[in-house]
């Protein structure tokens, strides 16, 4: 047994350094990619619904649980955002995923690529609203409507 934990972490290891981490960055990983999700979520979390006077968070559309980050390489890292609408047929549901994804795209400081989800379950069309805004070109034509852009300029605007 104590030959298998031997070479199993050797094999980790050997991992961790095409990636230049040494046995001392692999252990301050998880706290980076956690720093990382508490600053997406500090950019969400004011987003502004669409129908109501309150934020994502007080509405709790969005959480600190829902943000996750993972690093793809060097510069760039990959963060995952499950939202939950108010309402199981919230017609609105797609409008907040593009809220998201503008804020970030706009706010973020480090290079990423972005994946938006309905969380499993909360939403009767989930399947659909996923595609659409993830869909680079639908999220594109989305924002060239200029009603659809000033709601969700209005969304997205920090408070005073």
């Amino acid at each position: 047994m104590e030959w298998v934990l031997g070479l199993l972490s050797w094999t980790l290891s050997r991992a961790r350094w095409p990636l230049g981490l040494s046995e001392q960055g692999a252990a301050r990983w998880p706290r980076i990619m956690e720093e990382k999700a508490l600053e997406v979520y500090d950019l969400i979390r004011t987003i502004r619904d669409p129908e109501k006077p309150n934020t994502l968070e007080e509405l709790e559309v969005v959480t600190e649980s829902c943000v996750k980050v993972q690093k793809i390489n060097e510069e760039d890292y990959l963060v995952i955002i499950r939202f939950t609408p108010t309402v199981p047929h919230c017609s609105l549901a797609t409008l907040i995923g593009l809220c998201l994804r503008v804020k970030l795209q706009r706010c973020l400081p480090f290079k990423h690529k972005l994946e938006i989800y309905i969380s499993e379950g909360t939403h009767s069309t989930e399947e659909d609203i996923n595609k659409q805004i993830n869909d680079k070109e639908r999220v594109a034509a989305a924002m060239e409507n200029p009603n659809l852009r000033e709601i969700v300029e209005q969304c997205v605007l920090e408070p005073d």
